[in-house]
């Protein structure tokens, strides 16, 4: 296939070494490649197991978020549970069909690395979910912090935008670095690292780092933070102002405003933890052609 032949082309530590100095496979290497593949299959059930829970556990949320009609009013935690949902669903999807363990080739290989096996539709789903979280901070930071100028120009129209947004950035940017880096290489998908220019996988690795962890970080803990202060502040002038009747309906819009906002904490406290170690690895992958974010080690085809 030309895109095969091409891609190969591209990994230049796979290509410098000679066809001549490739050790034919021995009774050792089968030993390792068995063990190997042995530990990939429970990894790939594991994350089956992972991919099944959240499936259930999302569906769940947007059926009671349905049921109490609250979907309408916080359309951006709905789009954050359908990126959640979407990204469980194909993460079923690509690792179910990577326990088959497919040679690929021809076409139909090269688009199955291209959109399964290289985890693009997955990743689209999860990139979307990181862009989704830095958009809800914001908007409670603006309703919290700022509510009147929220209240007189945030419409809904905007919240949509943003919906799709959310939806359009991460399938365009998945999907150009996806096809730009990825290649079907002896009958294996190598997703990521199968760069024309090595510079450029470096100035992506670093982009993807800066952008997707530590911006997105530094987005939490200004909103969050800002929010915090704002809710104490407006604690000291209600415990100091309030009557019998008009506090407790206010107390119950604070109650149910800091519940979301302890929720939202909570999960960005989570993807702080969750998440540093794949941008860690995922920044040293781009300055190391010897480490693999998928398919089997570049080293194994030396």
């Amino acid at each position: 296939m030309s895109e095969e032949s091409s891609t190969v082309s591209n990994l230049p530590v796979v290509m410098a070494t000679d066809q001549g100095e490739m050790s034919h496979t021995t009774g050792e290497n089968d030993v390792t490649s068995s063990s190997s593949r042995g530990a990939a299959v429970y990894f790939e059930c594991a994350v089956l197991v992972i991919g099944v829970i959240g499936t259930a556990a999302n569906g769940l949320i947007l059926y009671a978020l349905v049921a109490a009609k609250q979907h309408k009013k916080h359309m951006l935690i709905v789009n954050q549970n359908v990126l959640d949902l979407y990204s469980c669903v194909f993460l079923i999807v690509t690792f179910g069909m990577k326990l088959f363990n497919i040679r690929l080739s021809g076409s139909l290989g090269y688009w199955l690395c291209m959109l399964i096996f290289s985890e693009n539709l997955l990743w689209c789903g999860v990139y979307g979910s990181f862009c989704n979280l830095a958009v809800i901070a914001v908007e409670r930071y603006l309703k919290v912090v700022h509510h009147v100028w929220h209240r007189n120009h945030v419409r809904k129209w905007m919240i949509y935008s943003a919906i799709v947004f959310t939806w359009i950035s991460s399938f365009v940017h998945l999907m150009t670095v996806g096809f730009e880096s990825s290649a079907v290489v002896d009958g294996a998908c190598y997703g990521y690292v199968v760069w024309k220019d090595p510079a450029s996988g470096v100035a992506y690795g670093i982009f993807y780092f800066l952008v997707g962890y530590v911006v997105v970080l530094a987005i939490f803990i200004f909103c969050y933070g800002k929010i915090l202060m704002a809710i104490r502040r407006q604690a000291h002038v209600m415990a100091s102002h309030s009557t019998a009747g008009s506090s407790i309906a206010q107390a119950q819009s604070n109650q149910i405003q800091s519940n979301v906002i302890k929720t939202m904490i909570l999960v960005c406290a989570f993807y702080s933890i969750a998440w540093l170690p794949e941008k860690i690895y995922f920044l040293l992958m781009s300055l190391s052609l010897n480490l693999t974010l998928l398919g089997p080690d570049l080293q194994n085809i030396l």
